[in-house]
């Protein structure tokens, strides 16, 4: 019978087992040029900015020998309420993320799940770039090496029209979730078994280094420092004589966080 692989549903779920999903064609010469164990990561985020956005929910696939093995995946608290913009695209809303954990509260058992694993990812550094700075404002190692389905696509697949994640689930016919992330993670790893079965060796056959190959993963992140003792009672003072009703918790801000919503209200309402 075969093993059976745990999930660790979005927060607030329990957890259940399904049986491990095998993929079809994976050929065994193919397995034994490829890395043995890898982890397909994706994010929700509320922008692009590692600096300034936020982490909403993070999936995570793990692969062995071509068979998904294991899963995990969580809501993340960002401490704001999320914008329409974001809200409209991922389908997540306030309410699922209220009861949810931090990050820095999660980072230690998601790094813990992730192990010494390469990361596979559709544009991976961008997810790398958030985890990194996550792991840096939490003094964690982070140190990953990784396989970017997004440039392999981009090198083999240029007469697509679109090499984004939905475009290329839709050429191979791979069933896909778009914009959430464990839905996200397990379709990324599908795309990567197609791009391994229709591109793999192809590159090193005409002598050039293997799209295939994890590299290193590089992010240079600096780490935020909590809100001063002066900007936390500015900030109060400021909404208290504006009568204001922000939608982010003061107390989880960082020190260019506070200092960008003084600077904001002061140049719209004032001292």
């Amino acid at each position: 019978m075969a093993a059976l692989w745990c999930v660790n549903l979005l927060a607030g779920g329990g957890g259940k087992c399904a049986a491990p999903q095998a993929v079809s064609g994976w050929s065994i010469n193919v397995e034994e040029k490829m890395r043995e164990s890898y982890v397909c990561i994706d994010l929700e985020t509320t922008g692009l900015d590692p600096k300034r956005d936020k982490i909403i929910e993070i999936g995570a696939v793990r692969v062995d020998r071509g068979e998904v093995v294991e899963e995990w995946g969580t809501f993340v608290n960002p401490g704001q309420k999320l914008s329409e913009r974001i809200v409209e695209l991922t389908g997540i809303h306030d309410a699922e993320l209220s009861e949810a954990k931090s990050i820095q509260e999660l980072m230690p058992e998601l790094l813990d799940f992730l192990g010494d694993d390469v990361l596979l990812g559709h544009g991976v550094l961008f997810d790398f770039a958030f985890l990194k700075k996550a792991a840096v404002n939490e003094r964690l190692p982070f140190e990953k090496q990784g396989i970017d389905t997004l440039k392999i696509a981009r090198k083999y697949l240029k007469d697509l029209e679109s090499r984004r994640l939905g475009a290329l689930c839709r050429h191979y016919g791979i069933p896909h979730n778009a914009h959430r992330a464990l839905e996200d993670a397990r379709a990324t790893a599908a795309l990567y078994q197609k791009l391994v079965e229709e591109f793999y060796g192809k590159d090193e056959a005409a002598g050039e280094k293997s799209m295939f190959c994890p590299k290193p993963l590089l992010y240079r992140a600096k780490r935020d420092t909590p809100l001063t003792t002066a900007q936390k009672e500015q900030l109060y003072k400021l909404l208290d004589r504006h009568k204001l009703i922000v939608d982010y918790e003061i107390e989880t801000l960082t020190r260019s966080e506070a200092s960008r919503k003084i600077d904001q209200i002061l140049a719209e309402y004032g001292r």
